[in-house]
């Protein structure tokens, strides 16, 4: 939700905004959302013990620059605004609102406005979000994968479509005992979905129009529908801390109800079960992590549209496109879809030196990555071999022959820490198969990306 360049960093060291503070230390703070956890105030103070404590109100605007894959470069405005009170709760605010507006230079806009609340309610952390995203040209590779023949000599646009989501959110994460926690909330989004219109593209069909045609996506789906779904679920989260941990487990059972009844356009459930692990090799100078994820609908196929989201609970929101950034690094966005989809990421975490600068506390990290995913069960798409083209097209083969199995890639990444929180990231991904992504894939972003 948050990138930043390495270029505003060192801006925003050199030349910091206003802000506002109830204490000595007048130096502005600009942190990433933590993951969606309530967090124990005597761990925060042990881990902020020799840090520069933050106080009172912070904001932060911020123009957004970075760069995504399979976006493109992207260039807008954000503002971040924290209260961290008396610093009891440093680095971790108490309550937080972060507000967007991006566009990328492949078609895509992002409008986010969140806030995120740990003691209005007590005993419970609220997060709520409207956000809005714009993709003119949306990767769709097709469905079940493998299956899924790419070909990298046709025309970009046959493989893209026009879609716009407005989602409306509202979660709730309180404590059980120990270590777990329950979540709850109501998620609504409105689709709008169509065929690719590109200025410059010559094929008169593109791949989601084949799909429609064929009856793969029912005619009643390819203009989109809404989602309304109540979630529940239940998180086990032991780390050490949350925006860079050295140990702990983060693992989450989530569910999404979807009836008709709700308003929702074509009913679904669906599961989500995610296991994070974090292993101290040398204290929490190098670290190794993984991340395993299951998830599929039960019952009833789902509109194709709510496919490829990975859903969350919490200061999250849902995360299209299994391949790119925020799942699995390297593959092309939206490459794995199907009813049922599992993801890893494995990845070694080194941060190599530490120092204060300017106030501030700053760390350099590197990482190595080894990520993939797979389709565990997929669409009928076998209407596609029967599917006639429009006289004189040449159209790719859409059918490869082949089975599915796990698309593979990995890579490496550089990291820079301020405060524990504010964390920009550069990373390398390359797929093992060309049907994947036949060029290697570069992310500026912020946070790790578990």
């Amino acid at each position: 939700m948050k990138r930043l360049s390495i270029i505003l960093i060192m801006t925003r060291l050199l030349f910091p905004t206003l802000s506002y503070s109830q204490v000595e230390n007048t130096e502005p703070e600009v942190l990433v959302s933590p993951p969606d956890t309530v967090v124990k105030n005597t761990e925060i103070n042990e881990l902020a013990k020799d840090d520069i404590i933050k106080k009172g109100l912070s904001f932060g605007p911020l123009p957004a620059i970075a760069f995504d894959n399979d976006k493109g470069f992207q260039y807008g405005a954000l503002l971040n605004i924290y209260n961290f009170g008396d610093g009891s709760w440093y680095p971790v605010p108490k309550s937080q609102w972060y507000l967007e507006l991006s566009r990328f230079t492949k078609g895509s806009q992002l409008y986010v406005v969140s806030y995120d609340n740990r003691t209005l309610i007590p005993g419970v952390r609220l997060s709520t979000a409207l956000h809005v995203t714009r993709d003119k040209a949306l990767d769709f590779y097709g469905f079940n994968g493998y299956e899924s023949f790419y070909d990298r000599t046709v025309e970009t646009g046959f493989y893209r479509m026009d879609r716009m989501v407005h989602t409306f959110k509202v979660d709730f994460t309180g404590k059980l005992i120990g270590n777990f926690y329950w979540k709850s909330g109501y998620h609504l989004s409105h689709f709008e979905t169509g065929a690719f219109k590109g200025e410059n593209y010559t094929l008169p069909i593109t791949l989601f129009e084949i799909y429609k045609n064929s009856g793969i996506i029912p005619e009643e789906q390819a203009k989109g529908g809404i989602s309304s779904a109540i979630r529940a679920g239940v998180m086990y989260d032991s780390r050490d801390f949350e925006a860079a941990p050295s140990k702990g487990i983060w693992a989450e059972i989530n569910a999404a109800f979807a009836p008709e009844f709700l308003g929702t356009s074509i009913g679904y459930t669906k599961y989500n079960l995610t296991f994070r692990h974090y292993l101290p090799i040398a204290k929490d100078k190098l670290v190794f992590a993984y991340r395993l994820n299951c998830q599929g609908f039960l019952g009833q196929s789902p509109a194709f549209y709510v496919l490829p989201y990975d859903i969350y609970l919490g200061t999250g929101y849902d995360r299209d496109g299994f391949g790119g950034y925020c799942t699995v690094r390297g593959l092309m966005r939206g490459r794995v879809q199907g009813t049922h989809t599992c993801y890893f990421n494995a990845e070694l975490r080194w941060k190599f030196v530490g120092f204060h600068l300017w106030k501030q506390n700053i760390a350099l990290a590197l990482s190595g990555f080894f990520d993939g995913a797979r389709v565990l069960k997929g669409v009928d798409i076998s209407g596609l071999s029967a599917y006639e083209y429009p006289q004189g097209i040449g159209i790719p083969t859409l059918l490869s022959g082949e089975k599915e199995k796990f698309h593979l890639n990995a890579g490496g990444g550089f990291r820079f820490i301020m405060n524990q929180n504010f964390i920009v990231a550069i990373e390398y991904g390359k797929a093992f198969n060309t049907q994947d992504n036949s060029k290697g894939a570069l992310y500026i972003n912020t946070g790790f990306l578990f």
